[in-house]
């Protein structure tokens, strides 16, 4: 059932679970006026429709004209948020926050200024001791307004007091928002272009993080400091593929949360987005057994209560699960026990599309299609191909690039060389419209290419050679991002050696794990470990 309509009462309603719409039934019955009984009407019809169709609902709804529609569905909607604050605010610390102000506001409002100071106060310590600067501010600014105007007997070294509280929290929530400013920035350039294609991309993220990094970042000891400073190197070095960089702040990430525990609960979404990065971290560094225990980790806590109450922490967690679990396919070339994920997968995204955004899908739909790529199955790893080629969301145009490169080796599988031919020029124009054509996707699209006119027992000498040259590029970062999305250097040995790809990656893999074990036993004989 496809609940992606634009209507924003019909996502509204279509997101809620059971306890939530129940809830909103008792808060609106409390007035029992003729209004508040359309809105109820108007609520359930928008609960069974599938779909949103206004000509359908009008036709539910007789006592209601179009005309009265729009005003109802603004004021059943307003009624909704109401219910779900009233609901949710045990469970959140800035609504906690939020309505301690709007209570210290209603008693300066009233008069009752003293009550008013008294809230503000422990509404300040409750915000010092979860570092929430934001709220803060603003409990001072109140504070300072009932004091500068009003005789409260207070007032006694308070001037002194409130400026320089006021000056340390200004300090501290300059540096944060410069930071967390740096944060989104650098995400948002890689949402939009994925990893550096070339010098000139490298040049221009690292003038761009020497330009707006804080001078003085790196000794900040706040909580939220240190969280976007390290999220703001963790793109920073994902987009410019250090690996190990990028596992050194991810680790950073965690490892601020465990250090303060309490934090887990205020930036629960943070502290999942931390994990996720970690994941993604171990999978590049092939950190097969790392990868297991922290999957086993997030898997643990999104089974606590926090995560599990609340729409958002949970659907980001079993997003962040599953391709953590695909990619560890992926390492060890079971391609096929992988695929035993997707019906779940699917009925997940199903069920939950209204929280899901298009990047989400469209990576998951990549995966998915490398799954059935390895499995073999270039028929179904076409069709999800095609969903991503067919979808222009303005995201990712890197992915975009490879989901096209995927596609014509999915096509030159199943021997369709007269498509393969026209594909690859395709391919070609798109991948260099979009800047994103590296040497070693060149010199794939030219073998494809000049393939189709070999004959068979030319073929295999062509692809040893080919082999070679594109080994070469592996040990160059800048021309390593397809290795990123396909394992270009397993296929090319699957042709040579006659052996399926997934049993190529299942020796490397292996062979890997001999490798980190006998490193283990030498490092442990010489007394590192």
């Amino acid at each position: 059932m496809s609940k992606r309509s634009n209507d924003i009462l019909f996502q509204l309603i279509h997101s809620l679970e059971k306890a939530e719409k129940r809830h909103f039934k008792l808060f609106i019955k409390r007035n029992s006026a003729n209004e508040n009984l359309k809105i109820i009407q108007l609520f359930d019809a928008m609960d069974k429709m599938e779909e949103y169709d206004e000509a359908k609902l009008l036709k539910r709804l007789p006592a209601v004209q179009k005309v009265q529609l729009s005003n109802l569905k603004a004021h059943l909607y307003k009624q909704v948020l109401a219910s779900l604050r009233l609901l949710k605010s045990a469970d959140s610390l800035d609504l906690q926050l939020n309505e301690q102000f709007d209570y210290a506001h209603i008693l300066y409002k009233k008069g009752l200024f003293l009550q008013s100071l008294k809230i503000l106060e422990k509404t300040k310590e409750l915000a010092k001791a979860n570092q929430k600067m934001t709220f803060l501010a603003q409990a001072i600014a109140l504070e300072k307004r009932i004091e500068s105007l009003h005789i409260t007997r207070s007032m006694q070294d308070r001037a002194e007091s409130l400026s320089a509280e006021a000056l340390e929290v200004s300090t501290h929530i300059d540096m944060v928002t410069r930071l967390s400013n740096l944060a989104i920035q650098l995400y948002s350039w890689y949402i939009k272009h994925g990893h550096t294609r070339d010098e000139e991309d490298e040049a221009a993220i690292k003038t761009f993080m020497q330009t707006h990094l804080p001078g003085n970042a790196s000794a900040q000891q706040g909580f939220y400091e240190k969280l976007y400073l390290y999220q703001s190197f963790t793109w920073y070095s994902f987009i410019r593929q250090d690996w190990v960089m990028y596992y050194r702040y991810t680790q950073k990430w965690v490892n601020l949360f465990e250090e303060q525990p309490l934090m887990k609960r205020v930036e629960t979404g943070h502290y999942i987005k931390g994990l996720h990065n970690l994941l993604n971290a171990l999978f590049d560094l092939r950190h097969h057994q790392k990868l297991d225990d922290a999957i086993k980790r997030l898997e643990t806590f999104a089974q606590t209560e926090r995560v599990q109450e609340n729409d958002n922490f949970r659907v980001q967690s079993f997003l962040y699960v599953v391709q953590a679990k695909i990619n560890t396919h992926f390492l060890k070339g079971t391609f096929k026990e992988g695929l035993l994920l997707i019906p779940h997968i699917e009925e997940k995204l199903k069920e939950n599309a209204v929280f899901i955004d298009p990047h989400r899908v469209m990576v998951l739909d990549y995966k998915i299609a490398s799954l059935y790529f390895g499995s073999g199955d270039f028929d179904t790893c076409i069709d999800y191909l095609q969903k991503i080629i067919n979808d222009d969301v303005g995201l990712r145009y890197d992915l975009q690039c490879y989901a096209r490169l995927q596609h014509l080796l999915a096509h030159y599988e199943l021997g369709n060389y007269e498509l393969v031919e026209y594909l690859s020029r395709s391919v070609y124009r798109f991948m260099a419209k979009m800047k994103n054509l590296t040497l070693l996707e060149e010199e794939i699209l030219k073998f494809l290419r000049r393939s189709f006119s070999l004959s068979p027992d030319k073929i295999k000498k062509e692809l040893q050679v080919f082999l070679q040259r594109i080994k070469k590029f592996e040990r160059n970062r800048l021309q390593t991002r397809v290795f990123v999305y396909l394992d270009i250097v397993s296929w090319v040995e699957s042709k040579v050696y006659q052996r399926p790809l997934a049993e190529i990656i299942h020796k490397k893999y292996l062979a890997d794990l001999v490798r980190r074990e006998h490193r283990m036993i030498a490092a442990k004989n010489s007394g590192s470990l």
